[in-house]
Protein backbone atom coordinates (compact mmCIF):
# COMPACT_ATOMS: atom_id res chain seq x y z
CA UNK A 1 0.00 0.00 0.00
CA UNK A 2 2.95 2.19 0.66
CA UNK A 3 4.46 1.52 -2.52
CA UNK A 4 1.25 2.60 -4.25
CA UNK A 5 0.64 6.13 -2.35
CA UNK A 6 3.04 7.83 -4.77
CA UNK A 7 1.82 6.73 -7.62
CA UNK A 8 -1.28 8.14 -6.59
CA UNK A 9 -0.11 11.42 -5.79
CA UNK A 10 2.03 11.38 -9.54
CA UNK A 11 -1.69 10.43 -11.28
CA UNK A 12 -3.17 13.44 -9.07
CA UNK A 13 -0.51 15.59 -10.31
CA UNK A 14 -0.58 14.64 -13.84
CA UNK A 15 -4.30 14.71 -14.54
CA UNK A 16 -5.22 18.00 -12.29
CA UNK A 17 -4.47 20.34 -14.48
CA UNK A 18 -6.02 18.87 -17.63
CA UNK A 19 -9.34 17.44 -16.01
CA UNK A 20 -10.19 19.88 -13.19
CA UNK A 21 -12.57 21.56 -15.12
CA UNK A 22 -15.93 20.53 -17.16
CA UNK A 23 -16.62 22.95 -19.92
CA UNK A 24 -20.46 25.00 -19.09
CA UNK A 25 -22.90 24.08 -21.27
CA UNK A 26 -25.68 25.87 -20.17
CA UNK A 27 -25.93 29.42 -21.83
CA UNK A 28 -26.95 30.88 -18.77
CA UNK A 29 -24.19 29.86 -17.06
CA UNK A 30 -22.37 33.59 -16.45
CA UNK A 31 -26.02 34.69 -15.56
CA UNK A 32 -25.68 31.64 -12.40
CA UNK A 33 -22.46 31.72 -11.34
CA UNK A 34 -21.46 35.29 -11.67
CA UNK A 35 -22.82 38.71 -10.36
CA UNK A 36 -22.31 41.81 -10.86
CA UNK A 37 -22.72 44.65 -8.63
CA UNK A 38 -22.27 48.47 -7.55
CA UNK A 39 -18.35 48.77 -5.47
CA UNK A 40 -16.66 51.66 -4.06
CA UNK A 41 -16.50 54.72 -6.58
CA UNK A 42 -12.86 54.21 -7.74
CA UNK A 43 -12.55 50.30 -7.96
CA UNK A 44 -13.06 47.18 -10.12
CA UNK A 45 -13.31 44.18 -7.59
CA UNK A 46 -13.35 40.72 -8.56
CA UNK A 47 -14.31 38.07 -6.16
CA UNK A 48 -13.40 34.51 -7.34
CA UNK A 49 -12.92 31.17 -5.95
CA UNK A 50 -9.46 30.96 -4.90
CA UNK A 51 -9.15 34.61 -4.02
CA UNK A 52 -10.21 38.27 -4.31
CA UNK A 53 -8.59 40.93 -7.10
CA UNK A 54 -8.88 44.92 -6.53
CA UNK A 55 -7.68 47.95 -8.78
CA UNK A 56 -8.30 51.47 -8.46
CA UNK A 57 -9.77 52.25 -12.07
CA UNK A 58 -7.52 55.04 -12.86
CA UNK A 59 -4.18 52.76 -11.96
CA UNK A 60 -5.87 50.57 -15.42
CA UNK A 61 -3.53 50.77 -18.16
CA UNK A 62 -4.67 47.93 -20.35
CA UNK A 63 -7.02 44.74 -20.63
CA UNK A 64 -6.67 41.85 -23.00
CA UNK A 65 -8.70 38.43 -23.71
CA UNK A 66 -6.96 35.98 -25.58
CA UNK A 67 -6.80 32.07 -26.71
CA UNK A 68 -3.89 30.39 -26.74
CA UNK A 69 -2.43 26.54 -26.94
CA UNK A 70 -0.18 25.72 -23.75
CA UNK A 71 2.20 22.74 -24.45
CA UNK A 72 0.50 22.13 -27.73
CA UNK A 73 -2.22 20.18 -25.22
CA UNK A 74 -4.54 22.32 -23.72
CA UNK A 75 -6.41 25.77 -25.19
CA UNK A 76 -6.22 28.43 -22.12
CA UNK A 77 -8.67 31.84 -22.62
CA UNK A 78 -7.02 34.42 -20.36
CA UNK A 79 -8.28 38.18 -19.49
CA UNK A 80 -5.12 40.16 -18.56
CA UNK A 81 -5.27 43.61 -16.52
CA UNK A 82 -2.16 45.30 -16.78
CA UNK A 83 -2.06 48.70 -14.33
CA UNK A 84 0.71 51.16 -13.54
CA UNK A 85 1.76 49.04 -10.67
CA UNK A 86 4.34 46.31 -10.13
CA UNK A 87 1.97 43.02 -11.24
CA UNK A 88 -0.20 42.04 -13.88
CA UNK A 89 -3.54 40.12 -12.87
CA UNK A 90 -4.37 36.93 -14.93
CA UNK A 91 -7.63 35.23 -14.96
CA UNK A 92 -7.84 32.36 -17.39
CA UNK A 93 -9.69 29.34 -18.20
CA UNK A 94 -8.54 26.14 -19.12
CA UNK A 95 -10.66 24.25 -21.93
CA UNK A 96 -10.67 20.37 -21.23
CA UNK A 97 -8.30 18.70 -24.32
CA UNK A 98 -11.58 16.20 -25.47
CA UNK A 99 -15.07 15.50 -24.58
CA UNK A 100 -16.29 13.51 -21.93
CA UNK A 101 -17.11 9.70 -23.51
CA UNK A 102 -13.90 9.35 -25.05
CA UNK A 103 -11.03 7.41 -23.75
CA UNK A 104 -8.76 10.34 -23.04
CA UNK A 105 -11.79 12.19 -21.74
CA UNK A 106 -12.90 9.34 -19.51
CA UNK A 107 -8.87 8.95 -18.37
CA UNK A 108 -9.55 13.05 -17.42
CA UNK A 109 -12.93 12.42 -15.66
CA UNK A 110 -11.63 9.40 -13.55
CA UNK A 111 -8.49 11.97 -12.73
CA UNK A 112 -10.79 14.64 -11.95
CA UNK A 113 -12.64 12.40 -9.84
CA UNK A 114 -9.45 11.38 -7.80
CA UNK A 115 -8.16 14.91 -7.57
CA UNK A 116 -11.59 16.22 -5.66
CA UNK A 117 -11.54 13.36 -3.16
CA UNK A 118 -7.98 14.55 -2.44
CA UNK A 119 -8.85 17.91 -2.39
CA UNK A 120 -12.07 16.38 -0.10
CA UNK A 121 -9.82 14.64 2.12
CA UNK A 122 -7.16 17.31 2.50
CA UNK A 123 -9.17 20.62 2.44
CA UNK A 124 -7.76 22.05 -0.95
CA UNK A 125 -10.10 23.37 -3.48
CA UNK A 126 -7.83 21.67 -6.34
CA UNK A 127 -10.39 22.39 -8.89
CA UNK A 128 -10.08 26.25 -8.58
CA UNK A 129 -6.41 26.66 -7.79
CA UNK A 130 -3.79 28.06 -10.70
CA UNK A 131 -1.68 25.81 -12.83
CA UNK A 132 1.81 26.16 -12.52
CA UNK A 133 4.47 24.14 -13.78
CA UNK A 134 7.82 25.48 -12.21
CA UNK A 135 10.19 27.10 -13.41
CA UNK A 136 8.53 28.16 -16.78
CA UNK A 137 5.77 29.43 -14.91
CA UNK A 138 6.88 31.26 -12.14
CA UNK A 139 5.41 34.26 -13.26
CA UNK A 140 7.19 36.98 -10.96
CA UNK A 141 4.76 39.98 -10.14
CA UNK A 142 1.96 38.20 -11.91
CA UNK A 143 -1.40 37.71 -9.70
CA UNK A 144 -3.47 34.62 -11.38
CA UNK A 145 -6.89 33.42 -10.61
CA UNK A 146 -8.48 29.80 -12.55
CA UNK A 147 -12.10 29.94 -13.41
CA UNK A 148 -14.39 27.51 -14.88
CA UNK A 149 -16.02 28.34 -17.46
CA UNK A 150 -15.61 30.35 -20.45
CA UNK A 151 -18.95 31.83 -19.98
CA UNK A 152 -17.39 33.41 -16.22
CA UNK A 153 -14.83 34.59 -17.79
CA UNK A 154 -16.41 36.10 -21.06
CA UNK A 155 -18.77 38.19 -17.67
CA UNK A 156 -15.20 39.01 -16.29
CA UNK A 157 -13.84 40.78 -19.42
CA UNK A 158 -17.36 42.54 -19.60
CA UNK A 159 -17.38 43.71 -16.29
CA UNK A 160 -13.94 44.86 -16.33
CA UNK A 161 -14.25 46.76 -19.70
CA UNK A 162 -17.44 48.69 -18.71
CA UNK A 163 -16.11 49.62 -15.54
CA UNK A 164 -12.99 51.10 -17.05
CA UNK A 165 -14.74 52.58 -20.02
CA UNK A 166 -17.64 54.28 -17.68
CA UNK A 167 -15.23 54.85 -14.51
CA UNK A 168 -17.35 53.68 -12.28
CA UNK A 169 -16.58 51.17 -9.70
CA UNK A 170 -18.17 47.45 -9.95
CA UNK A 171 -17.79 44.30 -8.14
CA UNK A 172 -17.40 41.10 -9.85
CA UNK A 173 -18.17 37.94 -8.19
CA UNK A 174 -18.36 33.84 -9.35
CA UNK A 175 -20.08 32.32 -6.99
Amino acid sequence: MKALAPLIALFVLLVSPLGAQTPTTDPNAAQQNSGESDGPRRFWQASVPGGHYMVAIDRISSISVQTYMLDAALVVHEVTVDTSGQALARFYYIEPPSAPGTGVGQVLERGKQVVEQVGKRTGNDSANMVVKKYPETTHAKTVEFRLQSQAELDALYKSLRDTWESGRGRRFTVK
